[in-house]
């Protein structure tokens, strides 16, 4: 007797997800190199203070950097986009797969290991949408490049508060709808196994459907950030201070008790924060 094979919604999700990337070419684009893990071993602070750690991220996992503004959180994304090499004001050392990157990852303009979304994201691109996705599409050897283009702009308007469309010229987009197409873009086209972020939460974008997308793709995470649902989303979190290390925390139970409290105050301002875009008096 045949059963009938029984799928979560997520996982159904997936395995369409992967039919739609063979049949339009997009898995077999070729990925600069297979990251497994990035290792950081530390320097020195901005008082020259040692760091004295080794830390290690997994592909797949997401781990939030915490300080105070000025305390170094940009500074360490930097170390890791440049794949350090003791030669930046840190002294830190980037391995990948536990091992010293050779000067083709470090200096390659094309096929880099590390995606970077800054906090700024705004095009002066004179082109539309469609096109500029079109034109990454073409750059990667997308065998259709249609059905690609019309899934970035879908996924980026699930995290824009905001919708447009394939046709909207990017330079009229909003700071939140272009970082929302950014993130979708690197999560289908872009090679890079690293992705790097820069205050997400101020992007006004849906930051949980982000992280979710991102991760989706295996694609080791790091975000620097001030938002307490953004820290407790990921793994672990590192903590800066005087552009230093000083700790690691673990996301431990207890602390995903307080996120499912935290999201369902978020919520409540998010709707809030709807009524008020739709011209609703805000009386109860």
């Amino acid at each position: 007797m045949m059963t009938e094979e029984i799928y979560t919604p997520e996982q159904w999700e997936e395995e369409q997800e992967t039919a739609w990337m063979v049949d339009t070419g997009v898995a077999r684009i070729e990925e600069p190199d297979s990251v497994n893990t990035i290792t950081i071993l530390g320097g020195t602070d901005k008082s020259g203070q040692p760091e004295n750690i080794e830390l290690t991220f997994s592909s797949g996992s997401i781990t939030g950097i915490v300080g105070p503004t000025g305390s170094g959180k940009s500074r360490l994304l930097a170390d890791i986009e440049w794949l350090a090499n003791r030669d930046t004001p840190t002294r830190r050392k980037i391995l990948i797969n536990g091992k010293e990157p050779d000067n083709k990852n470090r200096f390659a303009l094309e096929s880099k290991l590390v995606a970077q979304l800054s906090q700024n994201m705004n095009f002066v691109m004179d082109a539309t949408v469609h096109e500029f996705i079109g034109m990454h599409a073409e750059s990667r050897c997308v065998k259709e490049p249609e059905p690609v283009i019309t899934e970035i702009v879908a996924q980026a308007n699930r995290l824009a508060g905001e919708r447009f469309t394939g046709d909207a010229p990017l330079t009229s987009l909003s700071g939140g709808q272009s970082r929302a197409l950014m993130i979708a873009d690197t999560a289908f086209l872009s090679r890079s196994p690293i992705v790097l972020i820069d205050e997400i939460e101020n992007a006004g974008i849906d930051r949980k459907k982000a992280l979710n997308l991102l991760v989706r793709k295996e694609k080791v995470v790091l975000l620097a950030t001030h938002d307490p649902i953004l820290a407790l989303l990921a793994d672990q979190r590192v903590i800066i201070r005087n552009g230093g290390i000083i700790k690691i925390i673990k996301t431990e139970e207890a602390e995903k008790k307080m996120l499912s409290k935290l999201e369902k105050f978020d919520n409540k301002m998010q709707n809030l924060r709807d009524r008020l875009r739709r011209g609703e008096m805000i009386v109860k």
